[in-house]
């Protein structure tokens, strides 16, 4: 079968937007703008309101643009009783606090206009106390029509009271999350129509939160068959943690988050800088350390795991909004932040950046891995120039975006590959361990057909002085100083 992601995907630059907290707009409705919220500086709650609007990332779309960010991946915008909006209570409203319908359609226009596109997150496992099918049962029990519509285990319901069973499932036993009947076709029509809805109104993907748990056969691919109809450059990528296979054979999603790069790239970066307690309860593996060895082993694992098609438009990470954020993880180590993103910038598929990441935002767990983005003052600006250059690397070089990955060679600490696109040859190589490190790589240049020698970027001023390139013959010979990695070409 031959398999089609979007091409776009293959050649974008994400940025994660937690919306209650990335930027409060100075348009914001009048009946809003007096709302008791928390203050933006402070510490993040579970439950508090910062006042983060759609209306602010519209003002702030220059400043992603000038990053070279060309696609914004939002965590959910409908209207829900929770400031991160997984609990949704209507799937057709943008909540009002983010400037409902009008703001999104605003955001889409000038975000096309500049040639962004914009992810939208679908929470269709599970629905919330106040969903109005939901809410029906709450107030009318056995008599409502909507019974149906969620796994209903036993009389009473219990939605509020933790001393009481609730009676039906909620996702992960959180009563909060009452998990729709995907068995029922109404529910599944009803699914259908909402992620069409909203492709018609000029979205252009979406990612789907836990969609493992939607085991109804068949049901994904439909899903993919609907949206592809609208718009067959629509993204659907699903937040599998771990192995992705089944969800990856074309028919269902176009990648996933990519949680195995991820955890693989910080255990190789951050190493023994990782803060165990922050990362113990994650499944994504960034603890114990690894060397070089161990990291292409997992590298060439997940490489061979999908096709090369799915590999182009899987959705690459260091954070999200379910993690801690990777300066926090590693201790507040700029250097591993670095060679971590350096890693992330030119592996196959589309890096994401999570919002705040770029100018060293710091954050443990959940909440407070969801702090207000921060004033300019407060910026790490070595961070942020780190970024912007990688970025404009990746734009200026198809080899980044599309070309063969090929491993040449793991050494110790030392990690080398390169990225082939036709005439354009790159070698990637790092060093996170602690001490200079040689490695010699025979016959490259005949593999290669090219002798890359001119360092394009560093991850640090001084690395370029401190690293030697030689090549003899066709053999490469690399001495790096610790802690660096270097891009040649």
């Amino acid at each position: 079968m031959e398999i089609h992601t979007p091409d776009w995907v293959k050649h974008a630059v994400f940025y994660q937007i937690f919306p209650d907290r990335f930027a409060r707009g100075s348009q914001s409705p009048a009946p809003l703008d007096n709302l008791p919220l928390e203050e933006w500086d402070a510490l993040p709650t579970s439950h508090g309101y910062k006042g983060g609007n759609l209306w602010g990332v519209i003002e702030r779309l220059d400043y992603l643009q000038d990053l070279g960010f060309n696609a914004i991946y939002f965590t959910p915008i409908f209207q829900s009783a929770s400031n991160h909006r997984y609990h949704t209570h209507d799937y057709y409203q943008v909540d009002p606090l983010l400037g409902g319908n009008g703001a999104l359609y605003r955001l889409l226009e000038a975000a096309h206009y500049r040639g962004m596109k914009v992810l939208l997150d679908g929470v269709f496992n599970h629905a919330s106390r106040g969903f109005f099918y939901f809410n029906d049962i709450l107030e009318n029990g056995p008599h409502s029509p909507w019974l149906d519509w969620f796994k209903i285990e036993e009389w009473p319901l219990s939605a509020y009271d933790g001393e009481r069973l609730a009676n039906y499932i909620g996702w992960a036993g959180n009563r909060a999350l009452p998990e729709f009947n995907h068995a029922n076709p109404a529910v599944r029509e009803y699914i259908m129509q909402v992620g069409e809805f909203w492709i018609r109104q000029g979205i252009d993907g979406w990612r789907l939160d836990v969609p493992f748990c939607v085991k109804e056969p068949g049901f994904w691919q439909e899903f993919r068959d609907r949206i592809k109809a609208i718009n067959p450059q629509a993204y659907i990528v699903g937040e599998v943690w771990r192995d992705a296979r089944q969800w990856l054979d074309g028919t269902q999603f176009d990648g996933v988050l990519n949680y195995l790069f991820t955890g693989a790239t910080i255990a190789l970066t951050a190493g023994d800088r990782v803060i165990p307690e922050i990362v113990g309860d994650r499944s994504y593996d960034p603890y114990p350390a690894i060397d070089a060895v161990e990291y292409a082993e997992k590298i060439q694992l997940l490489l061979h795991a999908y096709p090369w098609e799915i590999q182009l438009t899987q959705l690459n990470l260091l954070a999200s909004h379910d993690t801690a954020r990777l300066l926090t993880i590693a201790g507040d180590d700029i250097s591993s932040v670095k060679l971590a993103n350096l890693l992330l910038f030119t592996f196959p598929g589309a890096p994401s950046v999570y919002y705040g990441d770029e100018v060293g935002l710091p954050g443990a767990n959940d909440p407070d891995c969801r702090r207000g983005f921060p004033a300019k003052e407060q910026w790490n600006l070595e961070l942020l120039t780190c970024h912007r250059q990688l970025i404009a690397l990746r734009h200026s070089h198809m080899a980044l975006r599309i070309g063969e990955y090929r491993l040449l060679g793991a050494e110790g600490m030392v990690y080398v590959f390169t990225r082939i696109w036709e005439g354009d040859v790159l070698i990637i190589a790092i060093n996170p361990g602690t001490e200079l490190a040689k490695i010699d790589l025979e016959s490259v240049g005949t593999r290669l057909h090219s002798q890359p020698s001119y360092i394009l970027y560093a991850t640090s001023e001084e690395a370029p002085e401190m690293t030697t390139v030689l090549w003899t013959a066709d053999n490469l010979f690399l001495a790096l100083p610790p802690r660096t990695g270097i891009v040649l070409g």
